[in-house]
This record gives structure tokens, C-alpha cells and sequence, in this order.
């Protein structure tokens, strides 16, 4: 008899015995431990808000600094895993508590971060050459801010010990560019605006057309650090990790030499040498984190 030929006959006596079902019904799903997830309606649909905090939080009373992020499946495991791993109990990143905005279920990933995080509705025009914007909507980072500001802070705020002088935003590409939204609107809303490869390209740059009026325009006493990333290949150049047209280096840096000026704007950037698009949010948060939130220390590295 064949290898295969006994495989087969061991998987049938499993299954007529029951063994392979009592298998697969103990299978359990992974939970992120300390992980709750609540839900707020906005706009007829319901939205995930994705909380973490660290393992000192039942051991202590003092507040905690708040990190949100978008994008909540991609980011907010990648982050916690970090601040758990890196930060070494507060050792060498401070314990904070995490937040993730994550999508509705009845939205794809694309169509909802292109509605929700983007500034502008370019639906609403002509199409312009060159332009591929193919989701069902877009333009509405307004009434999200709203829902930030109104629903999910005020939230969070009831439920936990913040820092409220410590509340910080990071975003990354369409979530930066809700960021900039923001920080350009309500910087009261954070005291720390993390802006990761942010979209300026988006409506052929119209926010970062409208960016000088409106930081003319903030109220005095309008406070906040921002901290601006690209990956060094995220500019036209040669290779295939290049972009061929868009520039979010060079615009970064022009939105950097608009909020220098600022008063009350304290801004921090760098270029990621060797990264693109898709692999520069890592090592980024791992260097904001440790930036923004030192730990008690020393600094062990494993």
C-alpha cells in the first residue's frame, strides 16, 4: 500500500470516528489580550473602535497617553505588537492605550478609507486626465473628523484614564491626509499629529493648495507637534520601488517649510532611507514611538 493510499485510509477512520470533528470544534479563535472592541453608528453604518491597554493599566492609577490610529487591521496589531515587544513594559517605550478606527463590515477596506479619510469629493467634478479614483465615494474626512471629535473621543475619555495632554493621531497615506485635515482644522483635537507618507497628491493637491489660508487662519494659542515621514522611495527615480510620477517626498517637505512659520507648531521629519509605500509604516512607528514616548528606562535591547 502507498504512502498516500494509508494517509487517506487514516483520515476516513478519523473522520467515521468522530476524531476530526471533535478537532475542529475546539478550535478556538486568537484574542488579543486586554483587547475590547465597541461600536458607534455614524452615518447608517457602524464602525469598529478597536481599544488595547497595556498590562499595567489594572495595576496602577495613573492616566495614560492615548495613541489612534486609522486603518485599524493593518495598523493597530502591528502597533501593539511594538509597543509590547520594543517598549519592554515601559522600559523603553511608555505604556499607552491604543486605539484603532477600523472599517464597517459592509464596506471593503478601499471603499471605506477612500470615503471616510480623504478631503475632498472628486465625484462631484469632471474627471480630470490621468485621474483613476474608482471607489463609490469620497470627501467626507469633515463629517469623520466630526465623529472623532463628538463620538469617539468623548468615548474613550469616559472609559478610560487619559492623558488629555498626551493624545496622539497617526495615519498613514489617505490617513495621514485625514490627519492634515484635521491638525489644519481642529489641532486642538491632538496634541501630536504622526503623518506617515501622507496623500498630498490626492485632487491634485488641493489641501495642500488651501494649507497657508488655513494655518493663517488658527485660533491663537493653537498648539501641536507634528512629526512628517516618507520612505525614500516614495519620489520618481529609477527602480522599481520608485514612484514614476508622484512626489510625496517633495510635497512633505513643502507642507514641512508651510508649518515651520507656525506659531505654536513644533514639526519633526525624516525620509526613510531604503523604504517605499508599502514597507515604510513599520520602522516608522517603531521610531515615533520610542521619539514621543520615551520609557523610564534604561534602554535594554533584549
Amino acid at each position: 500500500m502507498g504512502l498516500m493510499q494509508l494517509w487517506g485510509k487514516i483520515v476516513v477512520l478519523l473522520l467515521l470516528s468522530g476524531v476530526g470533528f471533535r478537532c475542529l470544534a475546539e478550535i478556538k479563535p486568537v484574542t488579543l489580550t486586554g483587547t475590547t472592541v465597541y461600536e458607534l453608528s455614524f452615518q447608517g453604518r457602524t464602525y469598529p473602535v478597536w481599544v488595547d491597554v497595556p498590562k499595567s493599566y489594572s495595576s496602577n492609577k495613573q492616566d495614560y497617553p492615548l495613541l489612534l490610529v486609522t486603518d485599524a487591521p493593518y495598523a493597530f496589531p502591528l502597533i501593539r505588537s511594538i509597543r509590547n515587544r520594543v517598549g519592554q513594559q515601559g522600559r523603553n517605550i511608555e505604556d499607552f492605550i491604543l486605539v484603532g478606527l477600523a472599517y464597517p463590515a459592509t464596506d471593503t477596506p478601499a471603499a471605506s478609507r477612500s470615503r471616510d479619510y480623504t478631503t475632498s469629493d472628486v465625484k462631484a467634478r469632471p474627471p480630470r486626465a490621468g485621474e483613476n479614483f474608482d471607489q463609490p465615494a469620497y470627501g467626507n474626512a469633515p463629517a469623520f473628523t466630526r465623529f472623532i471629535a463628538t463620538q469617539v473621543l468623548p468615548l474613550l475619555q469616559q472609559h478610560y484614564r487619559l492623558d488629555r495632554q498626551r493624545q496622539i493621531y497617526l495615519g498613514h497615506s489617505y490617513g495621514a491626509l485625514l490627519g492634515t485635515y484635521m491638525l489644519l482644522h481642529q489641532p486642538q483635537l491632538f496634541s501630536h499629529y504622526v503623518l506617515s507618507s501622507p496623500s498630498y497628491w490626492f485632487d491634485q493637491g488641493k489641501l495642500l493648495s488651501e494649507a497657508p489660508a488655513l494655518l493663517r487662519a488658527l485660533p491663537a494659542g493653537a498648539a501641536a507637534r507634528v512629526w512628517l515621514y516618507s520612505g525614500g522611495f516614495e519620489q520618481p527615480g529609477p527602480t522599481a520601488r520608485h514612484y514614476k510620477n508622484t512626489n510625496l517626498v517633495g510635497d512633505m517637505q513643502r507642507f514641512e517649510q508651510m508649518l515651520r512659520p507656525v506659531k505654536g507648531l513644533q514639526v519633526k521629519s525624516a525620509v526613510l532611507d531604503g523604504e517605499d509605500h508599502l514597507t515604510v509604516f513599520p520602522p516608522m512607528v517603531t521610531r515615533v514611538m520610542l521619539d514621543i514616548l520615551p520609557g523610564h528606562g534604561p534602554y535594554t535591547s533584549g
